[in-house]
């Protein structure tokens, strides 16, 4: 059975029929038709986006939380009042 792209209560690629099945999920949709629309297409374009800002993200959120703190302990191990980085407001010396 053909699975048809349903947006805004409509198919994409404008079957007519109450019994027609019909999907808002991406992966579920069949229909040749309804993949070749340009609502399906930025509709994929849009998904495959998110999750690689998605991955993105939860990848820099560690980098970026491990290099500062190893450098902020360099840095109070250090003897004598050393300056902070640009970056590190609050907190003029160490």
């Amino acid at each position: 059975m053909v699975t048809h792209y349903k947006v805004a209560g409509h198919l994409a690629c404008g079957s007519h029929g109450s019994s027609l099945a019909s999907s808002s999920k991406l992966n579920q949709v069949k229909c040749h038709n309804c993949r070749n629309t340009d609502v399906y297409k930025e509709a994929r374009k849009a998904e495959r986006n998110a999750a690689r800002r998605a991955a993105r993200r939860s990848k820099a959120a560690h980098v970026s939380s491990d290099w500062r703190a190893a450098w902020r302990e360099k840095l109070s191990a250090m003897p004598g009042r050393q300056r902070l980085p640009r970056g590190f407001g609050g907190q003029p010396y160490v």
